[in-house]
């Protein structure tokens, strides 16, 4: 391609290809060629030149087209797609043939009647994104059609395309049944519904937000744990926000690497707006983008680049968290704003040793917690008042306390006060940090009603901590007031409806149950929790006394001698947890008799 031959014009480009296109030729060669050739005459053709538009170039499966105005392309699009859904369900007893197709708008060249450039290019990536019979634009070309074609789309969101430098927003059309193209070995967009949708959650009564996960536009993906941590960093600053409704880290991290559909992820975790992002580090810049979209509408609210040096970054995720909660709420008081964004630390050190020990906390394996040790230690040893990191500490040395992963429980349990005091100096109006200390004494003994009213006094000032309702949950348990840790757990799922991992929930609420003697119910959610994670001790006691109180003496025992639950064993420890006295002697006495320390006679 030499340049004096080389024009430029804006144009929009549909590149379409044909579906599993190596099946079809596999079924039967001469016949799919003569079908595709009728289609292409009968069907594309007719709708392209209806539309003005000029095809470029036809390959066995796919087609180039271009078109002086974009409603022109979408409407060609459109009718392609309605024709074949109506031609294909005629077709019995012949494999279905079916389009996707990619649109996208902008500058092209032109080279002996050819087309290339970055537009096309940003067409035939779009077509991979597309469903079997369906369409996916670009963002520039939506905005120049929508409210001009007749169309209802989702919102991918920005995605990453192949060769392309920057992440495209993306917007996919379906049409007919979708059913009819689900064929054995075809490829499918992945989804983040299950094969059975859940029923949608309702709105809460207050303004809802849920934060996705931010790409990580930045050549190490090593990077990853930066953007995810950031973003949490975001969602506890909006969450501090008393006027909003967030939804929990856990839940939101469910889309992660997914392609995302703005519609669904409201409608699965029951909030009306999504933020969702990107972040880019190099050479020691931070470059932030955010976006805020009406999850009910499609509708975009705001979207706005933050820039600064790596150092800035607490800085920039607060004119993120601030720009956000002003345009959902924009009765917000400065004063208010100011509060919730107060960062736990300044050190950028520290806080880079803090979101690595994350993932390694939520593992739940003695391995990885003792990593997770290692590392917030560093974070301490940068910052000694990082209360987050202090917590952090004295919940996994309060992991190895209660789950027997390390043998000299009597310096466990010291290093959990030492921490956790720790962090309740260093932080005392930090909701995160005073749950999470707090959480953690309650494993050693602490005096149950001084940890609530800490527990209490922290979801005052941040209704939307999911983990602060499940910490509460836990007090109310271990208190006796078992309807209302029920209610708490229960308020922690609704702010994390898609949670990863629901047993520490589940747990609790079966031991409710069962110290309410709704044994049935006790025996099906801890037998679901189980299921989850067999690693998680209480679930297991509890289980065996479950099966216990129901009569069935033979099952708890010999659940018991598969788990490891001994006569005398570390069970007794649930003496030291529970503070109602009549609940304490109903787990206890049960268990002995599930590990046989009493007989049943």
């Amino acid at each position: 391609m030499t340049g004096e031959g080389v024009q430029r014009r804006l144009a929009a480009v549909l590149a379409g290809v044909v579906e599993d296109y190596g099946r079809l030729m596999q079924a039967g060669e001469e016949v799919a060629m003569t079908r595709l050739k009728a289609i292409r005459k009968n069907i594309v053709a007719p709708a392209i030149a209806s539309c003005r538009g000029r095809i470029v170039k036809v390959s066995g499966e796919s087609m180039l087209v271009e078109f002086s105005s974009a409603v022109d392309a979408a409407r060609s699009a459109v009718e392609v797609q309605r024709a074949m859904v109506a031609h294909e369900s005629g077709q019995a007893g012949e494999p279905d043939i079916a389009f996707r197709i990619g649109m996208n708008v902008g500058d092209i060249m032109i080279d002996e009647n050819d087309i290339f450039g970055d537009c096309v290019n940003i067409a035939v990536r779009l077509q991979g994104l597309a469903a079997p019979g369906g369409i996916c634009f670009s963002d520039d070309a939506y905005r120049q059609i929508r409210g001009k074609v007749e169309l209802a789309c989702h919102d991918l969101g920005p995605q990453r395309l192949k060769n392309i430098a920057e992440p495209v927003r993306v917007w996919r059309m379906s049409f007919g049944d979708k059913k009819s193209f689900n064929r054995e070995g075809a490829a499918q967009i992945p989804s983040s519904l299950p094969a059975t949708e859940p029923p949608a959650l309702e709105l809460p009564a207050k303004p809802s937000i849920a934060v996705l996960p931010f790409a990580n536009l930045s050549n190490d993906p090593q990077q990853d744990y930066f953007a995810d941590g950031l973003v949490e960093d975001i969602i506890t600053a909006l969450s501090r926000f008393k006027s909003l409704f967030v939804i929990a880290r856990n839940s939101s991290f469910v889309y992660k690497g997914k392609p995302i559909d703005i519609w669904q992820v409201g409608r699965e975790l029951g909030v009306r707006y999504v933020l969702e992002g990107s972040v880019r580090n190099a050479d020691s810049r931070l470059r932030i983008t955010g976006q805020l979209v009406d999850a009910t509408t499609g509708a975009h609210l705001w979207a706005e680049k933050f820039d600064g040096p790596m150092a800035d970054v607490f800085e920039l995720q607060d004119k993120v968290a601030a720009s956000v909660a002003g345009v959902i709420d924009p009765l917000l008081l400065d004063t208010e704003i100011q509060r919730a964004l107060e960062q736990p630390t300044s050190n950028l050190t520290a806080y880079h040793f803090y979101l690595r020990s994350l993932p390694l906390i939520r593992a739940w394996t003695p391995e990885a917690n003792l990593e997770a040790i290692a590392l917030l230690e560093r974070a301490v040893e940068c910052d000694p008042r990082y209360g987050m990191a202090l917590a952090s500490l004295a919940l996994c040395h309060a992991h190895n306390l209660l789950n027997r992963w390390v043998k000299d429980a009597t310096t466990e349990r010291e290093l959990t006060i030492i921490w956790a005091r720790r962090a309740l100096e260093a932080a005392p109006d930090d909701p995160s940090t005073v749950t999470s200390a707090a959480g953690a004494l309650m494993d050693t003994g602490e005096n149950i009603e001084t940890l609530k009213r800490l527990v209490d006094g922290a979801l005052a000032r941040n209704p939307s901590h999911a983990f602060g309702w499940l910490w509460s949950g836990w007090m109310r348990t271990v208190s006796g007031e078992s309807e209302l840790a029920i209610t708490h757990f229960e308020t922690s799922l609704r702010l994390d409806p898609r949670a990863t991992r629901k047993a520490f929930h589940l747990t609790g609420i079966g031991m409710c149950h069962f110290f309410k003697s709704r044994f049935g119910e006790a025996c099906r959610i801890l037998e679901i929790s189980f299921t989850e994670l067999p690693s998680y001790s209480l679930t297991a006691w509890f289980l065996a006394a479950t099966y216990t109180k129901m009569g069935r003496l033979d099952a708890a025992r010999e659940f018991a001698k598969r788990q490891g639950i001994a006569p005398g064993g570390a069970w007794l420890v649930i003496g030291q947890l529970l503070g109602n006295a009549a609940h304490r002697d109903m787990a206890l006495s049960a268990l002995r008799l599930a590990t046989g320390q009493e007989s049943g006679a």
